[in-house]
């Protein structure tokens, strides 16, 4: 079986455009520098780019190639429609790939190429089929009580450890976890270490964007992440012969038996399967979640519209996922000389998809930076892309994003941002990897409990 790795289009250099750019180039933010990313979406520059270049060539760095940036919301539609000319597998969905030389650790980057988010059909198609099921709203509604009873654990421990705490670290980033290990099938014993691994895969972008500062708040990374990786591939070898051998009813048995032309997945698509499952689910859930936080700080009319009704919530989230955009981008590339929006893009040209800037779009969405949830198309954003790539696990996303809401505003009507968040460095999601938050609202302090006959109520 042909590796998508084997066959990728390795960047080149190229510093300039085939066909002369219709549309002028700014330079005021430089995409690919994930540091860049550390402040969230620059809607400014993408305001920019929508009115005066909706299609603009970006130059790239040292030996990666230029690509051509789009940000209308139309365009990125058409883009995505266009999937025999605007390819996910010729060139990946990341911004740039290196030469094999710099491919390290020598397992990670084929798991990352070798998935069904990189995959053109009909190849796509053949993989998507056979994971459907647990995607589909029967699987959704089975999971949904589990979940559910999760999210309670965790807001008592919120609670517990209140007033103030780190959203992040005890709620948005453990929920997708759990949610993504109960449909894989992972272990409870391995779980611990799937977070060890999705912390130092985390930490490794930060430090390629800023190893001193990675270096003094985790002194060890730089000695451990090569063992870390190691035992994260061994696991994913382990268990994949386990579920061929012995198949259970859950997403690693589904992938373990997976199928391309008859034959059964070698390891390396067996690595970006479920890799792929464990790290996409995480980080769109997990920034959703928590920019919703953060949004229903910043209108708090919205949410006393949702306090007052709790129906909204569904509309609240869609809403939500449009001002977020979790997914900063996806990369496409041209099998043939073609033309978008009046520009003419060569083969082998790389797209960039800038889904914040669509979600923003004000040809779509009046008044793009208000949130407003009961927007006539409140449910038309592509925060999870659009046409066959649209992504497999948006139906898991929105439960885990409502059901968390119905019982946080349950629980702490004020929760309330305290206005401290860190947002790691990351070109490819929206990463926010701490919200301080205040359970009982600006200031707030636990209830005062009193004694009734022995027991104590808030």
């Amino acid at each position: 079986m042909q590796l998508i790795s084997d066959e990728i289009l390795i960047d080149s250099g190229q510093q300039h455009p085939t066909y002369p750019a219709r549309y002028p180039s700014f330079n005021g933010f430089d995409f690919g520098d994930p540091a860049s990313w550390t402040k969230g979406h620059p809607f400014d520059v993408y305001k920019q780019m929508r009115e005066q270049a909706p299609v603009m060539w970006s130059t790239g760095q040292n030996d990666i190639s230029g690509f051509w940036s789009l940000t209308r919301f139309e365009d990125i539609k058409a883009a995505e429609l266009a999937h025999n000319v605007f390819s996910s597998q010729r060139g990946g969905i990341n911004m740039a790939v290196p030469e094999r030389k710099h491919w390290r650790p020598k397992k990670l980057m084929p798991a990352a190429l070798n998935s069904l988010i990189n995959m053109d059909e009909p190849l796509h198609r053949e993989m998507r089929m056979q994971q459907n099921d647990f995607f589909f709203p029967a699987y959704v509604a089975t999971i949904r009580d589990r979940v559910g009873a999760r999210i309670d654990e965790l807001l008592d421990e919120m609670e517990r450890k209140g007033p103030v705490v780190d959203f992040v670290k005890m709620f948005s980033e453990e929920l997708p976890l759990f949610t993504l290990c109960e449909m894989l099938g992972v272990d409870e014993d391995d779980r611990p270490k799937v977070k060890v691994w999705m912390h130092h895969l985390e930490l490794a972008a930060q430090f390629l964007a800023n190893p001193w500062q990675t270096f003094f708040s985790e002194p060890m990374f730089p000695f451990r992440f090569n063992s870390v990786v190691e035992d994260m591939f061994a696991y994913g070898e382990r268990v994949m012969a386990d579920r061929r051998a012995q198949p259970r009813e859950d997403l690693l048995t589904v992938i373990a038996r997976s199928k391309l032309g008859g034959e059964l997945l070698p390891q390396e698509f067996l690595d970006g399967s479920w890799l792929l499952i464990v790290f996409a689910g995480n980080d769109t859930s997990r920034n959703s979640l928590s920019g919703t936080i953060r949004l229903m700080d910043e209108f708090p009319d919205q949410r006393a519209m949702v306090l007052e009704d709790p129906t909204l919530i569904p509309n609240m989230s869609e809403e939500a996922l449009r001002m977020v955009s979790p997914v900063i981008h996806m990369r496409r590339t041209a099998t043939e000389d073609t033309e978008l929006n009046g520009q003419q893009i060569a083969k082998d040209e790389k797209l960039v998809l800038w889904y914040g800037a669509a979600n923003r779009d004000p040809d779509i969405f009046p008044n793009p930076d208000t949130f407003d949830m009961h927007r006539k198309n409140v449910d038309k954003h592509i925060a999870f892309g659009h046409g066959v790539h649209k992504c497999l696990g948006s139906r898991i996303a929105k439960m885990q994003l409502r059901l968390a809401f119905e019982r946080i505003f349950e629980r702490f009507p004020q929760i309330s941002w305290t206005g401290k968040q860190t947002i790691a460095p990351n070109a490819l999601v929206h990463a926010i990897s701490s919200l301080q938050v205040n359970l009982y609202g600006p200031n707030g302090k636990r209830p005062t409990q009193v004694a009734v006959n022995g027991n104590k109520i808030g």
